[in-house]
């Protein structure tokens, strides 16, 4: 039990720390022809980055930088709700807390994922249309799927 009480804790740090570089960097949207790269935050080119997105006052945009962040911190509120559960809690007791706030988070991600699926996947709406998707993206969705994992887990294991 405690292995892999330690092993969720360790795949729920990965997943925080994921989580972080993959809304920070600007990799989401990747161009095939001009070396450049998009993120929710600039755009990327060989000679630097710059702060100028051509479509960064669209309201999409700006509902997954919500998304993300939001995703972020429920994934840190719900780490601290695990370890304050796992010192205070009784034995027998379920981690209901911290899975409901990862499930949260993972809706979050999945909200966020999906709006920049639907308006900027294959470079529409970037500058790049000959392009594919960047590690960020990736990072995006197996985030996704660990903080399902993790929230189903916290939901089903009790102390002991």
């Amino acid at each position: 039990m405690l292995v892999l009480l330690a092993s969720i804790f360790v795949v729920h740090i990965a997943t925080c720390i994921m989580l972080f570089v993959s809304t920070i960097a600007n990799v989401w949207v990747v161009s095939d022809d001009r070396h450049g790269s998009v993120g929710l935050w600039k755009n990327c080119t060989i000679d630097g980055c710059d702060n100028v997105l051509s479509y960064a006052s669209e309201d999409a945009l700006k509902a997954v930088q919500a998304f993300m962040i939001l995703s972020i911190i429920f994934s840190v509120i719900s780490l601290v709700v695990f370890v304050f559960q796992l010192f205070t809690m009784e034995k027998g007791n379920r981690f209901f807390l911290s899975g409901a706030t990862m499930l949260v988070c993972w809706l979050c991600i999945m909200v966020g994922v999906s709006i920049y699926t639907h308006h900027y996947a294959g470079g529409y709406g970037t500058s790049y249309f000959k392009s594919h998707h960047g590690y960020s993206f990736i990072l995006t969705w197996i985030c996704f799927c660990f903080s399902f994992i993790i929230g189903v887990l916290y939901l089903v294991l009790r102390k002991k």
